[in-house]
């Protein structure tokens, strides 16, 4: 699946894009049963689980080129979106070296890393990219290098430095952001970060989180899912750009919520990076419109609950207060009222046709 890309979609303005059946049954499906609340749920970023995007530690799938030119589109209207703080020298090579031999490893028909001692040579077959560089010394670059590996990967990623008890973003990049931006946030704790979300500071979800994050160790990294919807396969909804996707809300009826509504799921992973001792956080965004979810049983009943019950101030927080009726009322004909079995895993190996 991974060789096979698409190109030519897009992320804005004409919006193409769309999901292959294998992509659908690979999803990673946020919700483990049929109704939600916030959790810590964290678990060993392993590579077995429910879905194929946990078999590597850095997904590479058939959106991968098209992924890769819009962060290139992105940071060329708005360079300010990749920050990173003068201590995180040592975490930016630290995130070089992960995700390169990450890929290199999971996926080496597709990218190679030849090193000699601290020359090293980096191949990247789909993107044609091929670049040697002295590891260490930034001038051999033709960016800084946190932005060059990171305009190669899917997602937006965060480098957390830990000190003072807690973790301070202090770099990332930002081009798929679900209502965030880094230009604000840089240098926040990690409870400042999450400070909009309601419901979960009071039930002490990121107290435990934090304490959990902490512990993470080098070679032991962590994952987890987290959800929002969004219209069109938007990508960047970021604040600055609010104008272009937040009036997108108030037009959705019943006749394009199919394809145009989508469930768009970060699978967030945390990595120990070993000099700096800083905190990779990938924040890897899928987006499945209800037309391709609702193609899995299990998932379209499943929807149809979590939407209907869920409480009032998350569905304010999501975005989804505006047209939360019509969604519910698409949703119920896919709920036949069987019940679901436990667990994120479509439980089909091909879908209906």
């Amino acid at each position: 699946m991974a060789t096979r890309f698409k190109p030519d979609e897009t992320f804005r303005d004409d919006f193409r894009y769309a999901n292959s059946p294998a992509a659908i049954l690979r999803f990673p499906f946020p919700f483990g049963e049929d109704v939600y609340m916030y959790g810590v749920n964290i678990e060993p970023h392993t590579r077995a689980g429910s879905s194929g995007a946990f078999a590597v530690a850095f997904d590479v799938d058939e959106h991968y080129v098209a992924e890769c030119a819009e962060r290139a589109q992105a940071l060329a209207l708005e360079p300010g979106r990749c920050q990173v703080l003068d201590h995180m020298r040592e975490a930016e090579w630290d995130t070089l070296e992960l995700i390169m031999e990450s890929l290199a490893a999971d996926y080496p028909d597709l990218f190679v890393l030849d090193r000699h001692g601290d020359d090293w040579t980096w191949t990247n077959r789909p993107l044609g990219l091929h670049q040697a560089f002295r590891f260490g010394d930034a001038t051999t670059l033709p960016h800084p290098p946190f932005e060059y590996i990171v305009r190669q990967a899917q997602g937006d990623f965060t480098l957390q430095d830990q000190r003072d008890g807690t973790l301070y973003i202090d770099g990332g990049i930002t081009t798929t952001p679900a209502d965030w931006t880094l230009a604000f946030d840089i240098g926040m704790t990690f409870h400042q970060w999450h400070g909009p979300v309601p419901l979960a500071h009071q039930a002490g979800v990121f107290d435990r989180a934090l304490q959990y994050l902490m512990r993470v160790r080098y070679g032991h990294p962590a994952r987890r899912l987290n959800w929002t919807m969004t219209i069109n396969p938007r990508l960047d909804t970021s604040p600055e750009n609010y104008p272009l996707w937040g009036p997108d809300r108030a037009s959705l009826t019943a006749d394009t919520i199919a394809t145009r509504l989508f469930l768009r799921v970060e699978l967030q992973s945390f990595f120990r990076l070993p000099r700096s001792n800083a905190l990779l956080f990938g924040i890897r965004t899928y987006l499945a419109s209800l037309d391709e979810l609702t193609r899995v049983p299990k998932w379209g009943r499943r929807l149809h609950r979590v939407m209907r019950d869920l409480h009032p101030d998350i569905a304010e927080y999501k975005g989804l207060t505006r047209y939360r009726d019509l969604l519910v009322a698409y949703l119920a004909q896919f709920d036949d009222g069987a019940p679901t079995a436990p667990g994120i895993a479509p439980d089909i190996a091909a879908l209906p046709d």
